[in-house]
């Protein structure tokens, strides 16, 4: 295996605490016995205690928790611990309890940069993780802002990765290609140094062989693969592309797609005895189909109300009626018909007239109303009253005659 190489312990922040860790994360196969060192706001792990150079490091600007593990160890003097980090969590085991509350403290510390209250510490070490929260203040203060043409290319260039990109370590990335060996051996991963990526590879010959290429990002654009002859780049696909075509398919890019469900499956549970099993869904449900747009509703327009109908009508039927009526009648003298609205008057008798000499009086009325019968045929209903009030009056006279 091709030696692994870091900075140099001497290029590393201040120490604020160092011990023995046995870390073991959800990549790892099985713990790892490795001198940790806490510099600044990132672990770096050694082989050795004496190690000048480190094999891995993590990162605590990610930190999330980091509490107790009650699983039990095979050392009974052994405390794990768990440390929950954005997207991975990773489980530490330190050599005794009291070890485990102060690796908890210093690291609680340097990312909160508060000290912690709910540790069992001495005063002695609570004073120590003050000074440590006023170190690592001070620290943070003094260093220089990042430059924004020199920024971190995994996150100017995440949308734009390779499919064989993984946000690995050195160290995870050789134990991702010799357990995934089947299925590639070439990935692309962020570099040490945070400012650029690197193409590790693996290839057999008497045992595993491992390769790490530098590709740095141009601030003028593209990518450099930094070899005795650096290769110009202007993606970080043409980099793997070159990397595959030189090797003439020999280097073969790491892609690990993730296993998805091909059928819906829901788990079913049963009132009558409690049993759950696993229930496929029916494969025929009809898709919800889409809500129709809303329409402006149109207000419907007044109909007509009934009683006017029926007024309408009725006095439609009258109209008929009376032009029956004037049909029939047509022979008869037409009187004015009273006017159903106006107020109806009371009807007087007519006053007797004043008492004549002349014997012809009664005569030429009495004629001349035979001769009205005659010409007139029917007559109306009010016309014939009217006579017969006349008829009755000169009788009245004649008597009193």
């Amino acid at each position: 295996m091709e030696k692994r190489t870091g900075r140099q312990r001497s290029q590393l922040p201040h120490c604020y605490y160092e011990g023995y860790l046995e870390k073991r994360s959800f990549k790892d196969k099985k713990s790892r016995k490795l001198w940790t060192c806490l510099c600044g706001n990132t672990l770096y792990f050694f082989n050795g205690k004496r190690d000048t150079d480190y094999v891995e490091k993590l990162d605590l600007s990610g930190f999330i928790s980091i509490t107790d593990d009650g699983s039990v160890d095979h050392n009974l003097d052994a405390a794990r611990l768990s440390l929950q980090m954005k997207d991975e969590n990773i489980k530490f085991t330190a050599p005794n309890a009291v070890a485990r509350e102060l690796w908890k403290g210093f690291i609680y510390s340097v990312t909160e940069l508060s000290v912690p209250s709910s540790l069992n510490l001495l005063p002695g070490q609570i004073h120590m993780l003050k000074e440590i929260v006023e170190n690592e203040k001070e620290r943070v203060k003094n260093i220089s802002p990042p430059d924004v043409t020199n920024s971190d290319p995994v996150v100017s260039v995440q949308v734009d990765m390779p499919a064989c990109y993984h946000n690995v370590s050195r160290l995870e990335a050789e134990l991702l290609l010799d357990r995934e060996a089947e299925r590639g051996n070439m990935l692309l991963r962020p570099g040490s140094n945070g400012n650029s990526f690197a193409v590790s590879t693996r290839q057999d010959l008497n045992g595993s062989i491992f390769k790490h290429y530098r590709v740095t990002q141009k601030h003028e654009g593209g990518f450099t693969i930094d070899v005795d002859d650096p290769v110009l780049c202007a993606t970080l696909h043409d980099v793997i592309n070159y990397l595959v075509e030189k090797t003439e398919r020999v280097l073969i890019p790491l892609i690990i797609e993730e296993a998805y469900e091909k059928n819906i499956s829901y788990i079913w549970s049963d009132n009558e005895n409690g049993e759950k099993s696993v229930q496929d869904a029916p494969s025929n449900l009809i898709p919800p189909s889409v809500p129709p747009k809303p329409v402006a509703l149109s207000l419907p327009t007044p109909e007509p109300a009934l009683a006017t109908v029926v007024e309408e009508s009725l006095y439609l039927n009258d109209m008929l009626e009376e032009a029956e009526e004037q049909e029939k009648d047509s022979s008869a003298v037409p009187l004015p018909e009273p006017d159903k609205k106006a107020p109806k008057k009371a009807m007087m008798p007519p006053t007797a007239a004043p008492r004549k000499l002349a014997p012809t009086t009664s005569i030429p009325s009495s004629s001349s109303s035979t001769n009205n019968k005659k010409k007139t045929g029917h007559t109306h209903p009010l016309g014939q009253t009217i006579s017969e009030l006349k008829q009755r009056l000169e009788k009245q006279a004649r008597c009193l005659e």
